[in-house]
């Protein structure tokens, strides 16, 4: 049976890579449309990406696929991340903390443009204004733009940035100043998430004379290496290069991020040249794309976790002995084999082991039915029960197949007597219906903006995030957020560790969500393209990137 699937898939890609092949011609003359005349074919790029974003402006989302079409190529921050996780600058080429932790003040670049479209040219470089203004707008409920776009601001609102900025402040043209009710050791980061762009204050302002505020975040206008052209949901999205930018100039002229969903069809694209990079290539074809001497693969330790969080609202997935009974019968194992194809290790931690705050001495949930059966009776549920199991409808580096791991997990838990419904919407629609917490479980996971892990816990599972829609177990522990608090409290690591250990364990104990893998990272892009390094916190950059 395996050999029968195998062949089939195969026959299934030439037929895709052989009807593609005449595509590709066109393809070309796609993309270079709304480009104008003065064009080179050979400074443009096509990314091959696997879902539309939900907006252009990251602040109101926390999906990847967003990040991925706006952060690096439409914006900048104040301060960035290094590939080792050290805060370096941004838009701020300096700062000075105070000697209580709780002042923070940054030193702005100077002749930075934002960038000149057809729909909006800037008569001034970015000032301070602009960075209150882009701030103000998440923290401020009084601001004209705070409820444009729903007035939802997930990854901020999270992690309780509201309830740690007193202030924001332009101290001059070129310095703002940011003041804070206590110390906080994971500021800086957070600062440097791909959430913390920064917006044109000016734009804003003409917006809001011509009564078309929600333009702001579907016409985006930032200081990043790329500047938007056009958008067709659920097909393109064209950027050309920002030639005023501050830093190095991107090496592409053109860049379209093609939408494809299909895995198969964004490989078949791939081989054919119809795309240049793709997102997300398939754990399971990762021998073909090694062996194609067009195509080279990128491989990168993942800071990621795939977990089953499970709505703690929703009887009996209240009780923890029915959660632990669900982890016991599930078997990881085979989820490795037949999901990750050996691209993964098991999970037993929301914490990735690379951090420097994983607690090692976690008991493990083995697979083990008949203590699950055990503690289903214990919860009287002898006979067992049905729930709803969400499955995402896209691919995520930390669950490549999430319906295959739904149908897998559905098999084992039947062998213990519960019954579980898969359900999957579009995506817009899934993610709509998680924020309402109608789910009753679902299969999800997170991948690291910094390598501060505290950006593992607080997103996911505190109790800020519960009230904001980002905690998908709607599980709040009011000690789980005070160790949390702790842990930022101060800025020697060996305490800050003491507290995640602390915070793991309790993770452990009430298990509102349970930890399944952590996955590889991969990236796949045709030989004669340069320059695209994997970033391990998040978003896709094409700014380095070019055609030889």
């Amino acid at each position: 049976m395996p050999i029968r699937r195998r062949q089939s898939f195969r026959v299934r890609l030439r037929l895709a890579v052989l009807g593609s092949i005449t595509l590709v011609t066109l393809t070309l003359a796609w993309m270079l449309k709304d480009y104008g005349d003065n064009v080179r074919p050979h400074q443009g790029l096509v990314y091959c990406s696997e879902a539309s974003p939900e907006t252009f402006n990251p602040q109101l989302g926390n999906s990847s696929t967003t990040v991925d079409a706006t952060t690096h190529q439409i914006y900048d921050r104040l301060v960035d991340v290094d590939a080792e996780g050290n805060v370096r600058p941004g838009l701020a080429y300096k700062w000075q903390i105070s000697r209580d932790k709780k002042s923070y003040k940054f030193s702005l670049r100077q002749g930075v443009n934002f960038h000149h479209t057809d729909f909006f040219r800037p008569s001034r470089t970015m000032t301070s204004e602009d960075v209150v203004f882009s701030f103000s707008r998440i923290l401020d409920q009084n601001h004209p733009y705070h409820s444009i776009g729903g007035g939802q601001y997930p990854y901020f609102q999270g992690v309780g940035l509201g309830n740690l900025i007193r202030s924001v402040v332009a101290v001059d043209p070129f310095t703002v100043q940011f003041d804070l009710l206590r110390p906080d050791a994971s500021f800086l980061t957070t600062l440097a998430t791909d959430f913390a762009v920064i917006l044109s204050a000016e734009y804003g302002d003409w917006l809001e004379r011509r009564r078309q505020k929600p333009l702001i975040d579907t016409k985006p206008i930032g200081t990043g290496p790329f500047h938007f052209v056009s958008y067709r949901k659920d097909s393109y999205i064209k950027y050309r290069r920002h030639p005023a930018y501050w830093g190095p100039p991107a090496k592409l002229e053109r860049l379209v991020f093609d939408i494809t969903p299909p895995p198969s069809a964004r490989l078949g694209k791939l081989l054919t040249g119809e795309c240049d990079v793709i997102a997300l290539p398939s754990a399971s074809e990762m021998a073909l794309l090694r062996k194609n001497e067009n195509v080279r693969l990128s491989i990168q330790t993942g800071l990621n976790v795939g977990y089953l969080a499970f709505n703690t609202q929703h009887p009996p997935l209240d009780n923890v002995k029915v959660r632990r009974a669900i982890a016991h019968a599930i078997n990881r194992d085979r989820i490795m084999a037949a999901v990750y194809f050996g691209t993964a290790t098991l999970a037993n931690s929301v914490l990735p082991p690379v951090s420097w705050a994983f607690n090692d001495s976690l008991p493990f949930v083995d697979y083990d039915p008949e203590t699950s059966k055990a503690l289903l009776a214990e919860a009287g549920l002898a006979e067992g029960f049905e729930f709803e199991l969400w499955a995402p409808p896209i691919q995520r580096v930390y669950n490549p197949s999430p319906l295959k791991m739904a149908q897998l997990i559905k098999d084992d838990l039947a062998k213990v007597g519960i019954k579980t419904q898969i359900v999957t919407y579009d995506w817009q629609t899934f993610r709509r219906n998680l924020q309402a917490g109608k789910h009753d479980a679902t299969l999800l996971g997170w991948m690291a903006d910094t390598a501060d892990p505290d950006n593992f816990f607080r997103p996911v599972l505190s109790c800020q995030a519960l009230s904001h829609g980002t905690n998908r177990a709607q599980w709040c522990d009011f000690e789980f957020d005070r160790l949390l608090n702790d842990a930022l409290s101060s800025s020697d690591r060996s305490v800050r560790k003491h507290y995640y250990e602390d915070v793991q364990e309790i993770i452990s104990k009430q298990l509102p969500v349970f930890p399944l893998a952590h996955a590889l990272r991969f990236q796949a892009h045709r030989s004669n393209i340069k320059g695209m390094g994997l970033n391990p916190y998040g978003g896709i950059r094409f700014s380095e990137a070019e055609r030889e």
